[in-house]
């Protein structure tokens, strides 16, 4: 029975299991579709083991208290794991764990406390409401007209793979593996679109729950009841916001994994029996030849995604930032980040969502996809692997689904075990996740690996051919765990303002934005110093042990933690949508000091993500190149046939050189991308303060004066939030073809040109450089996003001496130690005949009506303020000209970090992945030398 049919009203909550814990009519709803999915998908496992499936439910349920949702939710999940017992382990693990994260985690965003079962109501849902609409209504628009452009490259490029893949020798043509290699990249292309929508809607849906005001249902198509998250009070408002953005990002990791690890599966066992002959023998390095597509069609959607969205959001953050936080609206103004009267703050909102969310699970999909191909593909080249049979064979598919399962079962100690009570507690919660998922699976991948390996495994190593034990491929995959999980470390100590690097970036605005930007190049480059030395162990550890196999196989151990790394990645822009989302609905500060946390330490999840990415990238570009090798090392007439490229051979080196070149030019045309797209945001913006009658008064008053403002019942203006989507969609569509189109050709070009030696020049010389570029880009723009961070927190108050001629004395930087932040400038006000202390921002916005001449001199920086132990500082808080240099560097790094950084490691992974799929048809120009046969021959 329904809850309607009990005379419940969507208001209302129902008790579970009897704990007291509350679920709203959307939480029951959804748990009743997800319910009837998990039925459905089961049933055709009923009559094989439904009767045992029972048996089993029937003592739990005897044992504890749960409701049919939950009884029947497990009963589902239990279905599932018949099939991994009948023998297709990923597919049936991946399914179970699949049907598990969704339910719970959608379950758990209408979880509210037992003591706020009605939500409150407040003025500002209706504003929240509207907001939300235009940035789901934005976001969807954005991806709707990006997906059809992708739509159309797909069909295209489909037939072009059709065409040459087909073409295996000089004298004939294969429409079998051409055929079903072009529908692997099709179901790929499709899968990473559809990653990538899921990421979004749950981003988005999600961004309105973290800022946390009710939403009335009756203007959404998504049941939003539940109560306040950031707005709650005390220790239940940081968990209830925290555990909002994180459980959606959880939705994203484990829905993402699971279902690619699905769709692969089931793509392996289709081919499997096409390539089965009458004898029952399997041709399986022709399976995992064809199935090299789906990471292509993953990785080609992902380019797309990543530029696109790249551009549309670093477009319109660059274009808000500037216009209100440099420029302002006249008369030394500067607005609010995310004030609601900066035409570009909505989209900015919305890019956060179609860049850093579709954007990161497209190309997180395409590494795992690359990655599992790449692996399967090396590994079918070993006879002894054949020789053990499938679970041998697809052994790298173990890897992920066992490691959806670690990360699954370690996200409660983050929601439920240790939850987050106050603002300290949110890193520390991030870091434990990653380290505990990483110990986990070292704990379980040794078991697997002895079971589903045989005791002794056939690979080539340093072109000789060498036995090598399941322990070193444990090794090998542990390695690049554990090589994933110190990147991201070493990327949060460089990206976090809670150490020393950030912290001396954001000091570094004392003398301006040149030396802030200076600051900030140099710790990108040292950035980029351990990371790169901890992947040069791992290749050189992994290929002296295990080959390109232990190359393959370190990738997927950097990736088995991928559901928790999305997890924590996603969890950043939606923290950031949220404190946007506050801010223009005007919440309380309480609610953005909640948000700005969350966001900060999303800041550096976020740069912890494309560490992982990135150093993952490198890993799963060179199992590409050796599977690359691979296939065309098969044919004794390759220039490759001994399995090793010469460096010194003339047509290697050039291309290594122009190689090294490509992502340089791939960022130039990102970079400048966004800095037009962001030019003509800013010009929009200052021509509607012009032009929209109002706008520019209402943009300039502050929170008091526009409630007085409200409360006289004066209108305030409100501006044109389509026009900058609009620039931003435009300006991201047009130019995220070329620099796709420049990556995407130039291995098929010099394949077809000069040859497979050139093409493996050009992997070598583009995956050296782009690892490097990537790495310093991200933690550049991360660190200058921090210290802004940290200004605005107000933290470098007390350090800058006002300097008016009279020398520093010696112990001044001492007492600056002690002394700083906004608490060392308390102002003493005489008010009612006393002398009364006043936070220095509530002074400063009494100050700027009262004497607006003195206010624009301390923001300026020439006029001192007093700190508690009598030192005269420069203002260095929000709206000051530390504060302006350091959102100068904040926006030359957004697009480093966000469009250009993160774009690289799919620069080397799709040039790569183009280059083993279309090996065979450049084989069969010349035997390999290409059109103009530069080759130097078989060797």
């Amino acid at each position: 029975m329904v809850p309607s049919q009990q005379g419940w009203s969507p208001g209302d909550s129902v008790s579970i299991g009897g704990s007291g814990t509350k679920v709203g009519w959307g939480g029951w709803r959804g748990g009743v579709v997800w319910n009837s999915f998990l039925h459905c998908v089961s049933s055709s496992t009923m009559s094989a083991c439904g009767g045992r499936v029972r048996r089993m439910a029937k003592p739990m349920e005897m044992g504890m208290m749960m409701s049919k949702m939950e009884r029947e939710g497990l009963i589902a999940i239990l279905r599932s794991l018949e099939l991994f017992r009948a023998g297709t382990v990923s597919f049936g693990l991946a399914m179970a764990v699949l049907l598990l994260a969704s339910s719970h985690l959608v379950g758990a965003q209408h979880v509210v406390s037992p003591k706020q079962t009605t939500p409150p109501t407040g003025g500002d849902s209706e504003e929240l409401i509207t907001i939300y609409e235009t940035i789901r209504a934005g976001a969807r628009a954005f991806l709707w007209a990006e997906y059809q452009i992708c739509f159309i490259f797909v069909a295209g490029f489909s037939v072009l793979i059709l065409l040459m893949v087909s073409h295996t020798n000089s004298n004939g043509w294969n429409f079998t593996v051409g055929g079903l290699t072009a529908l692997s990249f099709i179901v790929g292309a499709l899968t990473s679109i559809l990653a990538g929508f899921i990421g979004m809607m749950v981003a988005v849906y999600s961004n309105a729950r973290t800022t946390g005001t009710k939403l009335l249902t009756k203007r959404l198509s998504t049941d939003l009841l539940g109560t306040v998250s950031a707005k709650k009070e005390g220790e239940y408002g940081w968990s209830a916001a925290f555990n909002t953005a994180f459980r959606a990002g959880g939705v994203m990791g484990y829905s993402l994994c699971s279902l690619s690890l699905m769709i692969l599966y089931t793509l392996c066992l289709i081919y499997r029996g096409i390539f089965t002959d009458s004898t029952g023998k399997v041709d399986y390095k022709t399976v995992f030849e064809c199935i090299a597509g789906y990471g292509l069609g993953g990785s080609a959607i992902a380019m797309f995604g990543r530029v696109g969205g790249g551009i549309f959001t670093k477009a319109a953050d660059v274009g808000a930032d500037l216009s209100g936080k440099v420029i302002g609206v006249g008369d030394g103004k500067k607005l609010d980040e995310d004030s609601p009267y900066n035409p570009a703050c909505i989209a900015d909102n919305v890019g956060d969502n179609v860049g850093d969310v579709a954007g990161m699970g497209s190309d997180l999909f395409g590494s795992f996809g690359e990655a599992s191909c790449a692996a399967m593909l090396v590994g079918s080249a070993s006879i002894s692997i054949e020789t053990e049979g499938w679970a041998a064979l697809v052994f790298p598919l173990f890897i992920s689904a066992i490691g959806i399962v670690a990360c699954m079962v370690v996200s409660f100690i983050a929601t439920d075990i240790q939850p987050v009570r106050c603002e300290a507690d949110i890193e520390k919660a991030l870091k434990i996740q990653l380290l505990v998922t990483s110990i986990a699976m070292t704990a379980l991948l040794y078991p697997v690996a002895a079971w589903a390996l045989p005791e002794s495994i056939s690979l080539s190593v340093a072109g000789k051919d060498a036995i090598v034990t399941p322990t070193v491929c444990y090794f090998c995959t542990i390695s690049g765990l554990w090589g994933g999980c110190l990147i991201g470390f070493i990327t949060e100590y460089f990206t976090s303002h809670s150490y020393t690097p950030v912290r001396d970036v954001a000091r570094s605005t004392e003398t301006g934005a040149a030396t802030n930007i200076i600051y900030g190049l140099a710790l990108g480059y040292k950035s980029a110093i351990l990371p790169v030395i901890i992947l040069s162990a791992i290749i050189f550890l992994s290929l002296k042990s295990a080959g390109m196999y232990g190359v393959a196989l370190a990738a997927l151990g950097m990736l088995s933690t991928l559901a928790t790394c999305l997890t924590i990645d996603v969890y950043g822009p939606i923290s950031d949508n949220a404190g946007g989302i506050a801010e223009m609905v005007e919440m309380p500060s309480s609610v953005r000091d909640k948000t700005d946390a969350l966001d900060a330490a999303g800041n550096t999840t976020a740069a912890i993500g494309k560490g992982f990415a990135i150093g993952s990238a490198a890993l799963v570009s060179l199992a590409l190149f050796g599977a690359f090798v691979t296939r065309v090392s098969s044919n004794g007439n390759s220039p490759l046939s001994s399995g090793a490229v010469n460096l010194l051979s003339p047509v290697v080196f050039a291309f290594l050189v122009f190689g090294a070149m490509v992502p340089y030019w791939f960022s130039a045309m990102t970079m400048r991308s966004v800095g037009e797209a962001a030019n003509a945001m800013v010009k929009e913006v200052g021509r509607q303060w012009a032009e929209i009658p109002g706008l520019s008064d209402s943009a300039g008053l502050d929170f008091h004066e526009r409630q007085e403002w409200r409360s006289q019942g004066r209108t305030l203006a409100k501006p044109d939030y389509q026009a900058c989507i609009a620039i931003a969609t435009k300006a991201s569509l047009r130019e995220m073809i070329p620099p796709g189109l420049l990556v995407i050709l130039s291995p098929i070009l010099v394949g077809t040109f000069f040859g497979v030696e050139a093409v493996a020049g050009l992997l070598t010389g583009a995956t050296a450089s782009s690892v490097q570029l990537a790495i310093s880009m991200s933690n550049t723009g991360g660190a200058w996003d921090n210290a802004k961070k940290y200004t605005e927190k107000g933290e470098l108050n007390g350090w800058f001496p006002f300097r008016d001629g009279r020398p520093i004395a010696k112990n001044w930087y001492e007492q600056a130690a002690k002394n700083n932040g906004d608490s060392c400038l308390v102002q003493r006000v005489r008010m009612g005949g006393a002398d009364k202390e006043v936070p220095i921002k509530q002074w400063l916005s009494d100050l700027q009506r009262t004497d607006a001449a003195k206010y624009n001199k301390i923001m300026a920086g020439d006029e001192p303020v007093e700190t508690a132990d009598g030192r005269n500082v420069i203002y260095a808080g929000k709206k000051s000209a530390a504060h302006a240099a350091a959102v100068v560097g904040d926006t030359v790094g957004d697009p480093l970090k966000d469009t250009s950084g993160p774009a690289l490691n799919i620069v080397m992974k799709l040039m790569a992945i183009i280059s083993v799929v279309f090996a065979d048809f450049f084989m069969s120009i010349n035997h390999g030398g290409g059109l103009f046969n530069t080759g130097s021959g078989p060797n």
